[in-house]
């Protein structure tokens, strides 16, 4: 109860008469006031910052670590997309352009020919351009049996161009006997 009683009868004007335990005590009261102040100044804002580089920190690891990863199959994708380009070029040269239309549409009825059948209708209808190519229907009929139809479809799959036939309204009807 000393100490109470010492801080009750202290002279403000004569601080060097102080009891010793009382100048100890305003000595560390002073620096924990000056120790905290200076914390709540100085270092909570840098604490705010690291906290907040920190975040950024593993932000820029996991976009590092995305980046790597990528960059490691880089070499293998450029060549596969060199791959693809190379297929893309390929099929393109495949497509008939408009020059050689009339000798893609002689080659059909060339394989019409060869395959036996006897040519009804050959009818070209009007171009659609798409994407990367047009489609140019053709009206077809033809007078041959089964296995002269199938050797027409083979012709023309073989064709060196891309030719893709669709067959609408086909139908199949047996040749009347009187007919040679």
């Amino acid at each position: 109860m000393s100490f109470f009683n010492d801080i009750q009868n202290l002279d403000r004007n004569n601080v060097g008469g102080w009891p010793q335990s009382v100048k100890i005590f305003f000595t560390v009261l002073l620096m924990g006031f000056v120790l905290l102040v200076g914390w709540y100044f100085f270092v909570s804002d840098q604490q705010d910052s690291l906290n907040t580089l920190a975040g950024k920190e593993n932000q820029l690891k996991q976009e590092f670590s995305t980046k790597q990863a990528k960059s490691v199959n880089l070499e293998a994708l450029q060549q596969q997309l060199d791959e693809m380009q190379d297929m893309l070029r390929q099929l393109l040269r495949q497509l008939p352009s408009k020059t050689e239309m009339p000798e893609l549409l002689t080659d059909i009825s060339q394989t019409a020919q060869s395959a036996g059948l006897e040519t009804d209708l050959f009818q070209p209808g009007a171009e659609t351009p798409k994407d990367f190519y047009a489609e140019r229907p053709i009206a077809l009929r033809f007078t041959g049996t089964y296995h002269q139809f199938g050797m027409f479809i083979s012709g023309v799959a073989s064709l060196p161009r891309v030719v893709i036939l669709t067959l609408h309204d086909v139908s199949l009807t047996p040749k009347s006997p009187n007919k040679g």
